[in-house]
């Protein structure tokens, strides 16, 4: 998986003034981020902190490091590697205590993962003096068991002892076993027959355990001849790999940048993408006030033609009034003339009763005098 960030903050950076050791030097204009760093291919810590493509931090996290927080927002640790003090400062306690327990956290997974390389280390390591037996491609036909017959004892188990010893150092172990038991049977009579099919197949392994010890001698002669060779190539090995630690190192601080510029993109696309909904929705109410302002143009619109209908209404309704008026002049003339109508016939009703009156008066006149002749 390579390097990646466990945990970021931002804070000033600082570096002690390599002239006094005692007054700070500003390496950075303005707080940038300062992250930890974790190599799982080589279980190994670091403090990256990036300015633009310059790197004003790159200090890797041993045991024997110590973050001292000096005030309330500011913390400071010594890296002799880099032979140097770094200083932060944080625009709050809370960071800076946040930050001190992160490096003590992994100062203490340094330590552990620093135990477990040197318990490997000695594990696989090479011995500076005698034969290398731990992963030397040596013959192994004595490290097998062999099957054993009836009443046989197993052989001495090969130990670095019996390798490192001379050549009778080595065979005498198994050479006194043979000759006990050979002993046995050539005193046992009652099985002479066996004895010595027995003691023949004892002369057969004691000479093929001589030769396997032959070999094995030959090629621990041989492994400790090549130790030199071995040594050089060591040495080399550890020339390339101081090599290849610093061309990592160089890839690391473009790996960090890559980081940050990868950071500061995810920001970016971060802020578009806000800018974007708020785009977004000031564009929806634009359409919405653009749909208001429609509807009030026919609100609008409606309103003068409602006005223009209301005036013509008022308009008719004065002109319906002005008959209405003439309507009741006609009708208040009418019902003058009707009254005076109306007097005019009661007084010719009048006229005529007087007339009838006089005309019954003057029929029963005339009846008395048809009536008297």
């Amino acid at each position: 998986m390579g390097e990646q960030p466990i945990f970021s903050s931002r804070a000033h950076v600082f570096q002690i003034d390599p002239s006094t050791k005692k007054n700070w030097v500003p390496t950075s204009k303005h707080a940038v981020t300062v992250s930890y760093f974790f190599d799982s291919t080589r279980n190994v810590y670091r403090i990256i902190s990036l300015e633009g493509s310059k790197a004003i931090i790159n200090s890797t996290i041993t045991p024997n490091m110590t973050f001292t927080k000096t005030s309330q927002k500011f913390g400071q640790w010594a890296d002799s590697r880099a032979n140097t003090v770094y200083g932060l400062g944080f625009s709050s306690e809370s960071h800076l205590v946040k930050f001190a327990e992160k490096f003590a956290e992994f100062k203490e997974a340094a330590r552990l993962a620093k135990e477990k390389s040197h318990e490997k280390t000695e594990i696989t390591s090479v011995p500076s003096q005698g034969v290398v037996v731990r992963g030397s491609m040596l013959p192994v036909k004595l490290c097998k068991k062999k099957e054993s017959a009836p009443g046989e004892t197993l052989q001495a188990p090969l130990t670095p002892q019996t390798v490192n010893g001379t050549n009778d150092d080595r065979v005498s172990p198994d050479t006194h076993q043979v000759e006990t038991r050979a002993e046995t049977p050539q005193n046992a009579l009652p099985f002479s027959h066996s004895s010595t099919s027995i003691s023949k197949h004892w002369e057969a392994e004691l000479a093929a355990l001589k030769g396997n010890n032959a070999k094995l001698t030959a090629a621990l002669l041989e492994s400790t001849a090549n130790v030199k060779q071995w040594k050089q190539q060591l040495a080399a090995y550890q020339e390339e790999a101081e090599r290849l630690h610093k061309r990592v190192t160089e890839l690391e601080c473009v790996s960090g940048q890559t980081t940050a510029i990868k950071t500061h993109k995810t920001e970016l696309n971060r802020t578009i993408e806000e800018l974007e909904l708020a785009l977004k929705d000031k564009e929806e109410e634009l359409e919405r006030l653009k749909a208001e302002v429609e509807s009030t143009n026919v609100f609008h619109s409606q309103k003068d033609s409602l006005t223009q209908k209301l005036q013509d209404t008022e308009n008719h309704n004065q002109v319906l009034e002005a008959q209405l008026s003439e309507l009741e002049q006609r009708l208040e003339n009418m019902q003058l003339e009707r009254e005076a109508f109306r007097k005019s016939l009661r007084s010719l009703l009048q006229l005529l009763d007087t007339k009838i009156f006089e005309m019954t008066e003057l029929r029963d006149t005339l009846a008395k005098l048809i009536e008297t002749s």
